[in-house]
């Protein structure tokens, strides 16, 4: 605090008459802060790559279709139609004969049949898992340069404030 603002003996003193008026000065303190930037401490981040192995193991499933023709030979008044019969598809394969009159003549089936197979897969796969490690460091005062030498700022630095 400014001293003169403590005493009241001091406002006394300053006091001035003009006119019949009295005139008696007033006044004010003010504050001017400043903040600075400390560095406390220093971390170095670094990562490490962890493998290992493991095993894939999955039933993988394959389908073939096997077709087998199956010959029929008989007249037929109608075009038979597509049919299923239990895993198999029955397709009618028909054809046109020509007499003194014209009528169909199954001459065969394509019977299709659905076979599953499941194997079972094996390999082994390589995964990798990252991982950060923090380490602290000290803090380094600065080292005041000689005159005439030079700094290593070729080499870059990985340590983060």
């Amino acid at each position: 605090m400014n001293p003169s603002l403590d005493h009241s003996d001091a406002v006394d003193t300053a006091v001035t008459r003009v006119d019949r008026e009295t005139v008696i000065p007033v006044f004010e303190e003010e504050l001017s802060v400043a903040k600075r930037v400390v560095e406390t401490a220093r971390v170095r981040v670094s990562r490490v790559t962890h493998t290992h192995q493991q095993l894939v193991d999955e039933l993988l499933q394959q389908e073939k279709v096997e077709v087998e023709h199956v010959p029929i030979d008989r007249q037929v008044e109608v075009m038979p139609s597509i049919r299923q019969e239990g895993d198999v598809t029955i397709i009618p394969v028909v054809e046109e004969v020509l007499k003194v009159e014209r009528h169909l003549v199954l001459k065969e089936e394509v019977h299709i049949r659905r076979i599953r197979k499941t194997e079972r897969y094996q390999e082994s796969v390589t995964l990798r898992r990252q991982e950060a490690q923090v380490t602290r460091l000290p803090i380094e005062q600065p080292a005041v340069p000689e005159a005439g030498a030079q700094s290593n700022a070729a080499e870059p630095r990985k340590e983060y404030r």
